[in-house]
C-alpha cells in the first residue's frame, strides 16, 4: 500500500466516525482521484493538449433503515463537520427503505489477488501526440480516404478508496491508454465515415496506431456506393464491433433492480435456458489487466469469476445487497457506486464465450442476409424484449460480402434472439463488455 492510499484511508475513516458520532447507525465512505492527459488532433494540426485532475469524496448514512449520501470534491477535512450534519439530517427526513444496510462481516472480502492494472510509466504528451498522429496518417493514407474527424490519444490512473463502520477498508487503482481515429472517404452526397480505436491498462497492450489508423480507413472505404435493400426475413450477423451491445442488453435484463421491479424480459426466467445450449456468458472482474477489473465491489463485498449463463442456462442475477435482500438472495459481490448515489449492480469483465467456427465459416452458408457493422437508435423495450434498431453493414450472397448497405432497420425480440444466436471464434477483448461476431436466423431487415 503507498502512502497516498493510506493517506486516504485514514481521512475515510475519519469521515465515517464523525458520522458514527453524529448518530448515524451504519455509514460509509468512498474517495476517488486521478489524473489525465488527452490529445486530439485534426489533419495534423493539435486541437487539444490538456491535463486534468479530479478529486471526488461521497458520503453514505443511515439512521435504522433510512438512508441519504452526500458528495464533495475537496479533501479539507475542516468541511467533514458540515458534510457529516447535512447527511446525517437529509437520512433523518428520508423515507424509510426495508432493504438498505452495509454487509455482514462475513461477506466482506478478505484477501484479493494481485490484479496489475497499473502501468507504472506515464507517457509524456509528445508520446499521445505521436500516437494520434501516425494513425492519423496511416488512415488518410489509404486510397479513398477524402477528410479527417480526428485522431485522439489519452492516458489515465485513477485510485479508489472505500471506508465503512462494519470494518472494510481498502484501496485500488489503475490505469488506461487509448488511440483511436475516425476518417472519411467518398465526396459530396457519397460520403462515409468511420472509425477504430484501442484502449488498454498498460501501454504495451495497445494495438499499434498505423494498424489502427489503417483498419478505419478501410472501414470508411468499404462503405461507399451503399445500397438500400429490400424487407426481408434472413440470417443477420451482429460484426464483433455491434454485438457486445445485445450483452449489455441482457446485463439490463437481469440486473437485480430491474427483476425487482418486475421490469424485465427475463424475469421469470432464472434457471431456465435463454441461450442455445453450449453457450457461455462469463463475468470476471479478477481478469488480469482487465479493463473493468476490481478486487472488490462498492459495498467491500468479495466478487469472484462467475458463469451468468452457463449451458445456456441463466445461472445468475446480477445483484447488490439491496436488490439481493428484496429478492430473498445473497449478493453476487457486483455493486457499483457513484458519489452521490447508492449502489447499484454492474458487470466487471463480461463476455460471451467464443464458438467454434470462424467468422467467414458463419457467414459461408449464409445463402441472403445482413452482417450490422453499425447500430443506431434506442429502440429497445426491456420489459417485453421486443428490438428494432437503424443498423448499416454489408449484404451477404450466397456465402460472400455483396455490397455495403446502409438507412435500414433490423428488428426481432431478444428473447428469441438470444436462443437463436450462434458465436463464431473471433472474440477480441476491446471494451470490457465484449462478444465475438454472432449469427441470429429469421431476424427482420426492414428496406424499402
Amino acid at each position: 500500500m503507498t502512502e497516498n492510499s493510506q493517506n486516504d484511508l485514514t481521512l475515510l475513516s475519519d469521515l465515517v466516525a464523525k458520522a458514527i458520532k453524529a448518530g448515524a447507525s451504519q455509514a460509509d465512505a468512498l474517495l476517488s482521484e486521478g489524473a489525465s492527459i488527452s490529445h486530439a488532433q485534426r489533419l495534423g494540426r493539435t486541437e487539444k493538449l490538456e491535463r486534468s485532475e479530479s478529486f471526488d469524496l461521497g458520503l453514505r448514512v443511515m439512521i435504522g433503515k433510512h438512508q441519504a449520501m452526500v458528495s464533495a470534491n475537496e479533501r479539507d477535512p475542516a468541511s467533514f463537520d458540515a458534510l457529516v450534519s447535512r447527511a446525517v439530517a437529509m437520512a433523518r427526513a428520508v423515507p424509510e427503505d426495508p432493504y438498505v444496510g452495509l454487509a455482514a462481516p462475513e461477506q466482506l472480502a478478505r484477501g484479493w489477488p494481485e490484479l496489475d492494472l497499473a502501468d507504472p510509466v506515464e507517457p509524456e504528451p509528445a508520446v499521445l501526440i505521436e500516437r494520434a498522429k501516425i494513425a492519423e496518417e496511416a488512415a488518410r493514407a489509404v486510397s479513398g480516404v477524402t477528410n479527417s474527424e480526428g485522431a485522439g490519444a489519452s492516458w489515465g490512473q485513477a485510485s479508489v478508496a472505500i471506508v465503512a463502520s462494519n470494518g472494510f477498508a481498502a484501496s485500488y487503482g489503475g490505469t488506461h491508454h487509448y488511440v483511436g481515429v475516425s476518417v472519411i472517404a467518398g465526396e459530396g452526397v457519397g460520403m462515409e465515415t468511420d472509425s477504430d480505436y484501442s484502449s488498454a491498462v498498460y501501454a504495451a497492450d495497445l494495438a499499434d496506431p498505423a494498424q489502427i489508423g489503417t483498419s478505419a480507413g478501410e472501414r470508411a472505404v468499404r462503405r461507399l456506393n451503399a445500397r438500400k435493400v429490400t424487407t426481408a426475413k434472413v440470417p443477420v450477423l451482429f460484426d464483433r464491433r455491434v454485438s457486445g451491445g445485445l450483452l449489455r442488453h441482457l446485463v439490463g435484463a437481469i440486473s437485480g433492480p430491474a427483476v425487482t421491479r418486475g421490469t424485465s424480459f427475463l424475469k421469470d426466467k432464472l434457471g431456465q435456458q435463454i441461450l442455445p445450449r453450449g453457450l457461455a456468458v462469463i463475468d470476471d472482474p479478477h481478469k488480469q489487466r482487465g479493463l473493468r477489473s476490481k478486487p472488490f465491489d462498492a459495498e467491500g463485498v468479495a466478487n469472484r469469476r462467475r458463469a451468468i449463463v452457463e449451458d445456456g442456462v441463466l445461472a445468475t442475477w446480477f445483484l447488490d445487497l439491496a436488490s439481493a435482500r428484496q429478492l430473498g438472495m445473497v449478493t453476487t459481490g457486483h455493486a457499483s457506486r457513484g458519489m452521490s448515489g447508492p449502489p447499484g449492480p454492474s458487470p466487471a469483465n463480461l463476455w460471451l464465450e467464443p464458438g467454434a467456427v470462424t467468422r467467414d465459416e458463419l457467414i459461408g452458408d449464409v445463402a441472403q442476409g445482413f452482417l450490422v457493422t453499425e447500430l443506431m437508435g434506442m429502440g429497445v423495450n426491456g420489459v417485453t424484449g421486443d428490438y428494432s434498431r437503424g443498423a448499416a453493414g454489408f449484404w451477404i450472397e450466397d456465402g460472400a460480402l455483396a455490397y455495403p448497405v446502409s438507412e435500414v432497420t433490423i428488428a426481432g425480440n431478444l428473447k428469441d434472439m438470444l436462443l437463436n444466436l450462434t458465436p463464431a471464434s473471433d472474440l477480441v477483448f476491446k471494451t470490457g463488455i465484449d462478444a465475438p461476431t454472432v449469427r441470429i436466423d429469421g431476424m427482420t431487415v426492414a428496406g424499402r
